[in-house]
């Protein structure tokens, strides 16, 4: 019996570090600098599906090719990696759509699944590779009001203070499916959205990136 109060310190330490260690990070290094984000355990197709093609070294070289100001910035097109500076890009995909599990808001910094549209894609698949970076601009109550009464939605106290305090893109919620947030590197973020683009969006300059997986 003495050594009960010692099993018991062991076990909620061990459970402290099992509650730690469940969330899964990866940093997206860039020649702007690193952006480091936090995968969300509520979509686990998505997130295992990021963690997968990290592992594979499947993003390394790829493009971020669309850069939208005051919107998002997107990559993971597998066809970016040895595009001509004229390629049309945002085609490409690993082979495979996913699911939606769509849920979570587009606040600054969210990390989404592109998707085709809905006249083609009425179930809102996800692409199996392609993500944005949602930048966004400003929103205000009126912002969320206005989407609340065009989507049938509501938001809570906390997400509208989410929403005012570091903006967003509140008219993609609940289209598309957002799979984690930036945890560090938002200042990465703004400088690739502000790059000079062509008129497809396309960066003049190439941005490449490399993905791996982290402990936080």
């Amino acid at each position: 019996m003495k050594y009960a109060p010692l099993l018991t310190l062991v076990l909620l330490l061990l459970a402290g570090a099992c509650k730690r260690n469940d969330t899964t990070y990866a940093v997206i290094t860039t020649g702007f600098g690193d952006i480091t984000i936090k995968l969300y355990n509520k979509t686990p197709e998505h997130r295992d599906n990021f963690i997968k093609l990290v592992k594979e070294e499947f993003y390394d070289y790829t493009l971020f090719h669309r850069v939208v100001p005051d919107f998002v910035v997107q990559g993971g097109d597998p066809k970016s990696r040895n595009a001509h500076p004229l390629d049309l890009l945002g085609e490409g995909d690993p082979g495979y759509l996913l699911e939606p599990e769509i849920g979570a808001i587009h606040i600054r910094g969210a990390v989404g699944a592109a998707r085709k549209s809905d006249d083609i894609n009425p179930s809102r698949k996800s692409n199996g590779s392609q993500f944005y970076l949602v930048w966004g601009a400003g929103v205000d109550d009126a912002t969320l009001d206005t989407w609340e009464e065009r989507k049938g939605i509501k938001y809570s106290e906390a997400q509208r203070k989410l929403y005012k305090e570091k903006g967003g893109l509140p008219y993609l919620d609940m289209d598309y499916t957002v799979f984690g947030e930036i945890v560090e590197g938002l200042d990465v973020l703004e400088k690739i959205a502000k790059v000079p683009t062509t008129r497809n969006d396309r960066p003049t300059d190439d941005i490449r990136m490399k993905v791996r997986l982290v402990e936080k």
